[in-house]
């Protein structure tokens, strides 16, 4: 995902109006240095007190599975799949570049997160004034103004619930720190007011980034329990690290970390590289997969476990990958050797799938044959909502250029549209997508700025 420059963004966000443009993730010729690498180090700053997590380091086994929801989607349930959306909160409520939208298990809010460093809270239909975290150049005090907002793909780019957020207030952010770096923290909901977050920060762990793009920025909790925190190669067009590829590297692929299991993680035990010795040269334990560019966004279906990929192609091709519940340890997803399921660079045509996982969908850039606006892929969920029972199971992703949404549902290991000739146009820059507690699905427009319900369409 790559957005047109900031700096005027982040004028224009203080006077209160967003002017962003979308460009996106072509080719890329990066910035500053192009030293590979990873930090090896993954510290606690300012740790909050332990809630008894604990364990040997070998990976623990929690209870992970949320809450059945106690919240119900209001709404009468409407056949069809003609859809449409509606504004739920935009600039006149004060939100200000959002990127991210989403809520724990059992909890009617919606938190909205802000690219430049705050989350706030929508509940019953109003954004509450005060941030539930704001960690950003707006923080009151410096100390607290952690998150650098300045560069194209950087910012406060990330949020995830822990499992059992409702017993024991632990959620997780991704964002870039000053010195460029990506940072997953783990904060804490106050003791005195649930709407509100303890400023105190357990940094979980750090990914020295070579380059200014690339950065990924998604992170989530797996039905396993586990934290899965998506890596971008690094930046600088094509890769020319080749971190990708490279398993001694946390960049280019899927880290899954046991946050209960050890201070301030663990290794699952499952994890392919678990038993590594983690030397300069050897595989990262934490990582999962493999042989991504820029997993900007991706999600589990809440009802099967499957892991769904969107992943920002460099040239040509966007890609979704899918992996089914239970599967993908040891995962390779094929770049920098493929862009989609075509050999990379294009001029090569003898690329090896040896050992490779190739995306299930796939849709070319207008140089490869595609729509010309098609340029970066924002991947979404699959809907398990109840107030559109017509499109249950059908998982949505959008271009962030040219706002197209596409949609299929998977038979076996093929990706099928379910309504061809069905086709959405939302508008605005989607630059996610989001759930409620209840399933029901939101988009991100990060330009307008609004956060969007999908909806049934009026009939016509």
């Amino acid at each position: 995902m790559q957005f047109q420059s900031l700096r005027p963004l982040l004028a224009s966000a203080l006077a209160g109006a967003l002017a962003l443009t979308g460009a996106a993730c072509g080719d890329d010729g990066g910035g500053g240095s192009n030293d590979a690498g990873s930090d090896r180090d993954a510290g606690a700053i300012d740790a909050p007190a332990d809630d008894g997590g604990g364990g040997d380091g070998g990976g623990s086994v929690i209870d992970a599975a949320p809450l059945p929801d106690a919240f119900v989607a209001e709404c009468d349930p409407a056949s069809g799949t003609a859809l449409t959306t509606e504004i739920v909160a935009d600039g006149d409520d004060g939100i200000q570049a959002p990127i991210f939208v989403g809520a724990p298990a059992n909890d009617r809010r919606l938190f909205i997160v802000e690219k430049c460093g705050a989350i706030k809270i929508l509940d019953d239909g109003v954004v509450l004034e005060t941030p539930f975290l704001d960690i950003g150049f707006n923080a009151k005090d410096p100390e607290h103004q952690r998150v650098d907002c300045s560069q194209n793909e950087e910012g406060l780019l990330g949020l995830a619930f822990h499992p059992q957020f409702a017993s024991n207030g632990r959620f997780y952010v991704n964002y870039t720190e000053p010195a460029a770096n990506t940072v997953i923290a783990e904060y804490r909901v106050s003791a005195d007011d649930p709407n509100l977050a303890d400023l105190s920060e357990k940094r979980i762990i750090l990914v020295d980034q070579p380059e200014i793009n690339h950065n990924a920025g998604m992170l989530a909790f797996g039905p396993d329990g586990y934290l899965y925190i998506g890596t971008g190669d690094g930046g600088g067009g094509g890769d020319p690290d080749d971190n990708g590829q490279d398993a001694t590297t946390l960049l280019g692929g899927m880290l899954r970390l046991d946050v209960d299991g050890g201070d301030p993680y663990a290794i699952p035990s499952d994890n392919p590289f678990a038993d590594s010795a983690n030397g300069e040269e050897d595989p990262r334990p934490e990582l999962w997969a493999i042989g991504l560019r820029n997993p900007w966004r991706y999600s589990f279906d809440r009802d099967t476990g499957d892991l769904y990929i969107g992943d920002v192609g460099q040239r040509d091709w966007e890609e979704v990958n899918v992996l089914a519940a239970g599967s993908g340890s040891g995962v390779n997803f094929g770049w920098n050797t493929f862009e989609g399921t075509h050999c990379y660079p294009p001029e090569v045509d003898d690329c090896d799938p040896t050992g490779m996982t190739m995306p299930v969908a796939e849709y070319a850039h207008g140089r490869a044959g595609g729509n010309p606006d098609d340029e970066s892929i924002t991947g979404g969920y699959v809907y398990r909502g109840a107030c559109i029972p017509d499109i249950d199971g059908w998982y949505f992703y959008a271009d962030y250029n040219s706002a197209i949404i596409r949609k299929f549902v998977l038979d076996g290991d093929e990706a099928v549209d379910p309504a061809p000739g069905v086709e959405y146009d939302f508008g605005g820059s989607i630059v996610s997508f989001g759930e409620d507690s209840t399933g029901e699905m939101y988009v991100v427009d990060i330009t307008t700025p609004a956060i969007r319900k999908i909806v049934p369409a009026p009939a016509q």
